[in-house]
């Protein structure tokens, strides 16, 4: 019997004049002592939807489609597994970031203003497109590339800044485990390690592998919504 590996995402909602209904009040234990904690229920379930994308490409979409429209303040998410000759040439971005995180392929990206780069299994692109950027991304020959990419809405304030990037190397992010729990801090703090990325809006982003039986007490600050990706 294997393990089981998900996906975590929690965000503070304000980004904008309007909040979804969809996220779930209070908050969750962090782990021991914590008391006085509630858990948090799961409102909703649904099934990520294939549909096509970019050129020629097919992405499962788990936020932003009609079972969940939104999730303030995340715009999307999406499975994709691309290979050549699809994939998502030049296409503009603005007021908002994209997470790009691998889990097998390579993608190679390139935006308008000559930035270029290589991601490959494992590795981050934590991207902000701020007051606008125009870019590509397109598999590498070989395996296909198989990877998430999260939108997350940028405050009012931030809606306009130089757009940015974070690169992380797989090797560079913070890894964690414990009682049967293996963590990627890819965005905030789990097991008491804490991520390098730098996040505009409050985020906790993680990738866990758990064996089976084995449980995680995670803290998540009351008010924000989030969402788990299995």
């Amino acid at each position: 019997m294997t393990g089981s590996s998900c996906l975590n995402c929690f965000n503070y909602p304000k980004t904008s004049q309007e909040s979804t209904t969809e996220g779930v009040p209070g908050d969750t234990p962090g782990g021991p002592g914590m008391a006085g904690v509630e858990p948090r229920a799961i409102l909703k379930s649904i099934e990520s939807r294939e549909q096509s994308e970019g050129a020629g490409a097919r992405v499962r979409r788990a936020i932003g489609g009609a079972s969940l429209p939104r999730l303030d303040p995340f715009l999307m998410m999406d499975e994709f597994n691309v290979g050549l000759p699809a994939g998502f040439p030049d296409h503009p971005h603005r007021g908002f970031e994209t997470v790009t995180y691998m889990l097998n392929g390579t993608f190679t990206h390139e935006d308008f203003v000559g930035n270029s780069g290589i991601i490959a299994p494992g590795d981050l692109q934590w991207m902000t497109a701020g007051r606008g950027i125009c870019h590509s991304e397109i598999p590498a020959p070989g395996p296909n590339a198989h990877g998430l990419q999260l939108w997350i809405n940028l405050s009012s304030k931030d809606k306009m800044i130089k757009p940015a990037y974070q690169e992380m190397m797989s090797k560079d992010l913070t890894r964690v485990s414990g009682n049967g729990v293996e963590a990627t801090v890819i965005a905030g703090e789990c097991l008491g390690a804490r991520s390098q990325v730098y996040t505009r809006n409050p985020t906790m982003f993680l990738d866990l592998t758990m064996d089976p039986h084995a449980r995680l007490d995670q803290h998540v600050p009351k008010g924000w919504n989030g969402f788990v990706y299995v």
